[in-house]
């Protein structure tokens, strides 16, 4: 689908996750109050969708002020989580943005990702706008902290001259995800099940079109050399 959807989907994996640990600490809550307590994080220039997807997941999102280039630092992500926590919520989420639509800023993952991992907090790269161009080895560096991440999602249809729509996703444990999008009535179970990822349970739709073919198409007519060049 689209990058909106990835950070939906990520969303909802990180929230179905949260709930989980929550309710092993604390038995006697009911899902409803762990929901209430829930709280997300991105930089203040972030794509709308992040804001959206906080909308249809029913939780709060937080915008961190970016500094004065418009990235989102480690310091002030720890500052906002550490507020939310002696209030009383639960940070569950945070979105480090590399390339943003207004000026392609990247935020400083390095700095992000480490604090997200200390607190518990997933954390979804979002990298609609520019990862296609980690395509090129010098462009590498600014993935540095990648390995910190839950998620991540860039769009070849943007500057991989792939056709809209054509958005990738990965998942480090896709399995908080497909548990919570897994409804499977007889209708739908086949012979092959199991033997392969089922990727409806990875998305909102249930059906799907074949994007990947586009993607495919593209990396064998052109080859990597020529898309980095």
């Amino acid at each position: 689908g689209t990058a909106s959807e990835a950070t939906l989907v990520a969303l909802l994996g990180a929230k179905a996750k949260k709930i989980e640990e929550i309710k092993v600490l604390h038995p006697e809550w009911s899902e409803n109050t762990i929901i209430s307590k829930l709280v997300g994080y991105s930089s203040s220039q972030a794509h709308s969708s992040v804001e959206r997807a906080g909308l249809l997941g029913g939780v709060k999102l937080r915008g961190v002020a970016a500094d004065e280039n418009n990235r989102l630092r480690g310091e002030a992500l720890e500052a906002a989580i550490k507020k939310d926590l002696e209030d009383g919520l639960i940070p569950f989420y945070a979105v480090v943005t590399l390339g943003t639509t207004n000026t392609c800023a990247f935020d400083h993952l390095d700095e992000c990702g480490p604090v997200g991992n200390k607190y518990g907090v997933w954390i979804h790269v979002d990298a609609a706008y520019a990862g296609a161009a980690f395509i090129c080895p010098e462009y590498r560096p600014l993935l540095k902290g990648i390995e910190t991440a839950d998620s991540f999602n860039f769009n070849p249809h943007k500057w991989m001259l792939v056709n809209f729509d054509c958005s990738a996703m990965w998942l480090k444990d896709p399995s908080w995800v497909v548990n919570a999008f897994n409804v499977d009535p007889l209708y739908l179970k086949h012979d092959m099940q199991g033997s392969a990822p089922d990727y409806r349970h990875w998305q909102i739709p249930l059906g799907r079109r074949f994007r990947a073919l586009k993607l495919w198409f593209v990396l064998r007519l052109y080859g990597v050399q020529n898309l980095q060049a």
